[in-house]
């Protein structure tokens, strides 16, 4: 199979779509269609089409990818570059302490060299994943990303939408200690006050209370948001809508720090996949996930991204140890 992008839900069920694909800039009738873009939704047809839409299962996702009985790849990682990394982060900082910004996501990139194996292999890995993730790929002949994500953007049916904050990270362990973390709740909450007042301007928010969240060997904050739409909202306006969140991204969401943020990215060489909105339509269900948690790979070149959120309490050698247990996390999941 040339091309085929995949999605496994939080309920187990999985769908493989494949190629190639019809580019839209709207769902059509919503029946199996898939939503790809770069962390930029530099594409104007995002929404993707399938020739064939197939039902998966663990058994039989391989051979329906028409994947090879290959190895799984063996990769060797490069060491991480300090410098780019601590100079964003330096003034990323700079601007928070002068209260010009609030927050903004740095990404550091690993990069790897595909030894031997196949990518592809790891496929099966992402229907093995936790009940609170979701698993996505997008795969062509010579490129492709793949990841496990606990991070939603927004689900929708109709009117109603529902979101989720996932901000503030720490290796599972004393609970209390986390709980208590004012940097992390900090974090956290500048996510749901965005997300509270962007859906707020479409209809009446209710929030659920913040509680941790286990997700692929790391704890998290998260609160659920639910909104009843006042007016009908096709799910391909509510993605530029909410995305980037400051989960991923920065606050104030302005043009200049939007910029900005693009810069870092590109200065640090961050595959566009990585927090990119993903999702897939079927009976009047749109799910749209935030792709972290995961892979890219161009011929035998392989990028391992992660980001962390710079706030006012931030310190360097905390957020680089972050970073660090989120590329470990990914290679465990993803069992490389």
């Amino acid at each position: 199979m040339t091309e085929f992008a995949f999605i496994r839900l939080p309920d187990g069920s999985a769908w493989l779509g494949e190629g190639p694909f019809t580019s839209s800039d709207h769902p059509g009738d919503g029946q199996g269609v898939f939503y790809i873009n770069d962390f930029d939704l530099s594409d104007p047809a995002p929404w993707k089409r399938p020739a064939r839409l197939h039902a998966v299962t663990a058994e039989n996702v391989q051979s329906v990818a028409g994947i090879s009985s290959e190895a799984p790849p063996t990769i060797a990682w490069a060491k991480p570059a300090t410098e780019w990394f601590k100079m964003a982060f330096r003034r990323i900082r700079r601007e928070v302490l002068a209260r010009r910004l609030e927050k903004m996501v740095p990404v550091l990139t690993e990069s790897g060299e595909i030894l031997d194996g196949c990518p592809l292999q790891l496929l099966s890995r992402l229907m093995e994943g936790a009940p609170n993730s979701w698993g996505y790929a997008h795969v062509n002949e010579k490129a492709g990303f793949m990841g496990l994500t606990p991070e939603l953007l927004f689900r929708s049916q109709g009117r109603q939408v529902e979101t989720m904050a996932l901000a503030g990270t720490a290796k599972p362990g004393d609970q209390k200690d986390f709980d208590l973390d004012v940097k992390e709740i900090e974090e956290h909450e500048i996510v749901v006050r965005y997300l509270a007042e962007r859906l707020g301007q479409l209809g009446e928010v209710t929030r659920e209370p913040r509680h941790a969240l286990q997700a692929g060997g790391l704890r998290h904050f998260q609160s659920t948001l639910r909104v009843v739409l006042r007016e009908d909202a096709a799910p391909g306006e509510l993605v530029p809508w909410l995305h980037p969140t400051p989960a991923v991204g920065c606050l104030p969401r302005e043009d200049k720090w939007l910029l900005k943020l693009r810069e870092y990215r590109k200065q640090l060489g961050v595959p566009g996949f990585f927090g990119s909105p993903f999702g897939f339509m079927k009976d009047g269900v749109c799910q749209i996930i935030v792709a972290i948690r995961g892979i890219s790979w161009e011929g035998k070149k392989v990028s391992l991204p992660s980001g962390c959120g710079i706030v006012g309490g931030s310190a360097f050698d905390h957020e680089w140890r972050e970073l660090r247990l989120k590329r470990e996390a990914v290679l465990k999941l993803l069992g490389i």
